[in-house]
């Protein structure tokens, strides 16, 4: 099955029907085992999963570091990212990635104990870290944050803020509100940015609660999944938003610097992204391909002087509307 995601097209074929199910999931298909949305255009990462369990050939290839063997062109993960799969990457043109499920005892009890916290290492193993560091090869980086179109905007038209903030501060519900409003949206948490556009990671909505009936994918931390209905590849902002909780709700300007801050530690913060570092060094030390650290602070500094930002602080019990924040506008120093 082909995914579009991160501004790449991956191709997927697996030999394992609950390793389908779990692709299909972490790109944000419409239920745990609906089929993916097929998209057009040549394959940049083809990924194979492989039912077998024997070790992957290591003959010829030079260990780089704990876990890691390559020859500059083909690298050997074992146990990548202590997930109980296996990856041999070829990065040629496109990126192979071949897996093999292959945990010991005590890891594969873990995973079947721990299923929701397994299902969501594997996709970021097999899926969203590879297709972060092939796009960062294309100088993206990865950012904790999403953009949404919507709300009345200004003469340009509507208003696609860059919504920034840590974890826990409510981005996925606003976004949510924002999409049942007629928003459109690059996705949940996650995107991977150049200078001036925002590709969107494919991935599910997770939002805290209880599940509304029908099939839900439980998650972590008493969180349900939802597809990103209205999902925009490809977004250039117009606004930097940074989300924060605080004891009132307030609104209004932010300095360039602080926002850039918030943008930067978001992302390093996040939980989706805390392996990731580690499998894009060892990739970029194995291959000689791509950066060693992706230039994060420099990208979100790019969009902090050029694009107005904004904090919303929002006070416990309250809410902001996905209508108010799309159409923020500068007046006088502060929004309204």
């Amino acid at each position: 099955m082909r995914y579009h995601t991160a501004g790449e097209v991956l191709d997927v074929e697996t030999e394992l029907p609950w390793a389908a199910r779990l692709v299909a999931r972490a790109l944000g298909a419409a239920g745990p085992t609906a089929p993916p949305r097929e998209t057009t255009g040549p394959p940049t990462i083809r990924l194979r999963i492989e039912a077998g369990s024997t070790a992957l050939p290591l003959l010829g290839l030079r260990q780089v570091t704990r876990g890691a063997w390559t020859d500059r062109v083909t690298t050997v993960l074992v146990n990548a990212c202590g997930s109980g799969f296996d990856l041999l990457v070829t990065a040629g043109e496109p990126l192979e990635i071949l897996a093999r499920y292959r945990p010991g005892g005590s890891l594969r009890a873990v995973n079947l104990l721990l299923g929701a916290r397994f299902g969501l290492l594997a996709g970021q193993i097999l899926v969203h870290y590879p297709v972060l560091w092939r796009a960062g090869r294309r100088g993206r980086v990865p950012l904790h944050a999403c953009v949404l179109r919507g709300g009345p905007g200004g003469p340009g038209g509507p208003a696609t803020p860059l919504l920034a903030g840590p974890g826990g501060v409510g981005k996925s519900t606003l976004l949510r509100r924002a999409l049942d409003a007629g928003a459109v949206a690059t996705a949940d948490n996650l995107c991977c940015a150049d200078e001036t556009r925002c590709f969107g990671v494919a991935e599910p909505l997770r939002l805290d609660g209880p599940a509304p009936r029908g099939p839900r994918a439980g998650t972590s931390h008493g969180r349900f999944e939802l597809p990103v209905a209205a999902r925009e590849p490809v977004l250039e902002p117009d606004r930097l938003v940074v989300l924060e909780r605080g004891p009132r709700t307030e609104v209004g300007r932010l300095a360039p610097d602080e926002a850039a801050r918030a943008l930067v530690a978001g992302t390093y913060a996040a939980g989706e992204l805390r392996r990731f570092w580690a499998f894009a060094a060892t990739l970029a030390l194995a291959t000689g391909l791509g950066p060693a650290h992706p230039p994060i602070e420099a990208i979100a500094a790019g969009y902090a002087r050029r694009l107005p930002c904004l904090r919303v602080r929002v006070g416990d019990g309250d809410s902001v509307s996905a209508a108010s924040l799309c159409g923020l506008a500068m007046r006088g120093g502060v929004t309204a």
